[in-house]
C-alpha cells in the first residue's frame, strides 16, 4: 500500500496555514512479539522487560537498573527525570543507538539486533543535541535525512510545518539555536515515522517556538503516531503526555497519566506561604497540627507547602491560627497540585535542584 500524504486546511496554530497528515499502512506483528505476554487490547509501540545498562569502572556504574515499560500505540508518553537518573541512556537502548547490558527491548513489534533495518525505516529520533553538516542549506539537509528513507513526506511540507520555509536557502551555521532544534525536529519527522522518539525538543526554544513545537507533536499525535518524549519542563509534559515515568537511579519510581499521579497527593490544590517569623517556628508551635482538610505538608526554602483537596477551608483555619500566635504572613500563593509537586514527593527535590546536582 502506498504512502499517501494530504496537505489540509487548518485555522488552529500560529505557525502555518497548512499542516498535513500521513497515512501509513498498518505492520503486521510476528508471534514472537513480548506484548503478546500482556494482557491489552491496544498494542505495544515500545516494551522492555527487566532493562539493565552497567558501566564498566571502579566501581561499575548501573545507569538503568531493572526497568519495565510499555508504551501503547497512538499515545505521548514521557520519561522525567534529571540528568543521571538513566532517562537518557534508556532511550538511546530503545532509540537503537546503545545496547543493553541485559534485558528484552521490541518496538513496533521487532526486535534490535534481528530487524534493525526495519525499525530504522519506521522510526524518527530527535536527539538532545543535534550535530548537522553546517555548510548545507536547510533545504540540502532535508533531502539528505529524506534519502536515508524509502518512504517519506516531501521536504517542502515539513519546512512548513516547523516554519522554516524562509530558511531554506541557509546554511545550517547560520542558524539560530532555537532554529536548528526545529531543523533537527524536521530531519526526524521527514520519514514519516510511526514512532518518534524526541529528546529535551523545546530546549532553547523561546516560547512561541515552544508552543509552536506543541502544536507540531499534537497533529503527529492525532493521526495515530506514537511520541516518546523526554523533558525538563514538568508543564510541558502535563500538557503533551498521555502518560508520564519519573525516572530516578535507573529505576522508574512512578508511571501513570499525570492527573493519576497528582492524585495520589491526596489532594488537588497547594497553599505555599512564607512567614515573617522563622517557619520552623511556627511548625514548632503546632500550626499545622490537626488543620482541617490537610493532605501533607512540608518545608523548602523558608516556605510552608500545604497539599490540600479544599483550600478555601484550609486558608480560613489558617489564618485564624496565624493571628492566634501572632504570626505574619509574608507570601501567600494557592494553586493546582502539578506533576513538579510529585516529583517532589518522590524524590524529595526539585527537578530544578536535581538537575543542578547532576
Amino acid at each position: 500500500m502506498p504512502l499517501r500524504t494530504s496537505l489540509l486546511r487548518s485555522s488552529a496554530g500560529p505557525y502555518n496555514e497548512e499542516v498535513f497528515r500521513v497515512e501509513l499502512p498498518r505492520v503486521a506483528r510476528g508471534p514472537a512479539s513480548i506484548r503478546h505476554r500482556h494482557e491489552s487490547r491496544v498494542p505495544h509501540a515500545i516494551c522492555c522487560q527487566q532493562l539493565f545498562k552497567r558501566y564498566p569502572g571502579r566501581p561499575p556504574v548501573d545507569a538503568v537498573n531493572g526497568i519495565d515499560l510499555t508504551v501503547d500505540e497512538g499515545e505521548c508518553f514521557g520519561l522525567l527525570g534529571p540528568n543521571g537518573a538513566g532517562k537518557t541512556t534508556t532511550i538511546e537502548i530503545l532509540e537503537g543507538l546503545l545496547p543493553a547490558t541485559r534485558g528484552a527491548v521490541e518496538i513496533l513489534g521487532r526486535r534490535w539486533g534481528a530487524d534493525d533495518d526495519a525499525i530504522r525505516e519506521r522510526i524518527g529520533i530527535s536527539l538532545q543535541e543535534t550535530r548537522l553538516p553546517e555548510k548545507l542549506t536547510v533545504a540540502e539537509t532535508l533531502l539528505l535525512f529524506r534519502s536515508f528513507y524509502r518512504r517519506g513526506l516531501p521536504p517542502e511540507a515539513v519546512l512548513r510545518l516547523v516554519s522554516l520555509e524562509e530558511k531554506s536557502a541557509a546554511w545550517v551555521k547560520k542558524l539560530s539555536g532555537g532554529q536548528k532544534q526545529r531543523l533537527a525536529v524536521a530531519c526526524a519527522l521527514i520519514g514519516a515515522p510511526e514512532l518518534l522518539f524526541l529528546d529535551e525538543p523545546t530546549t532553547g526554544l523561546d516560547p512561541q517556538s515552544r508552543r509552536q513545537l506543541w502544536d507540531i507533536i499534537r497533529q503527529f499525535r492525532a493521526s495515530g503516531r506514537t511520541i516518546l518524549l523526554t523533558t525538563h519542563y514538568m508543564d510541558e509534559a502535563e500538557k503533551l503526555c498521555d502518560r508520564v515515568a519519573i525516572v530516578d537511579h535507573g529505576r522508574i519510581i512512578a508511571c501513570g497519566s499525570p492527573r493519576d499521579l497528582i492524585d495520589q497527593l491526596g489532594g488537588e490544590h497547594v497553599i505555599e506561604f512564607t512567614l515573617v517569623q522563622e517557619a520552623a517556628k511556627a511548625l514548632s508551635q503546632g500550626l499545622l497540627a490537626d488543620l482541617p482538610g490537610l493532605r501533607a505538608a512540608r518545608e523548602e526554602d523558608e516556605r510552608i507547602c500545604l497539599t490540600v483537596a479544599e483550600p478555601h477551608i484550609v486558608l480560613t483555619e489558617l489564618v485564624g491560627r496565624l493571628a492566634a500566635r501572632g504570626l505574619a504572613l509574608g507570601s501567600l500563593v494557592t494553586r493546582h497540585a502539578s506533576l513538579e509537586d510529585v516529583f517532589v514527593k518522590l524524590t524529595g527535590r526539585h527537578l530544578s535542584e536535581a538537575e543542578a546536582a547532576a
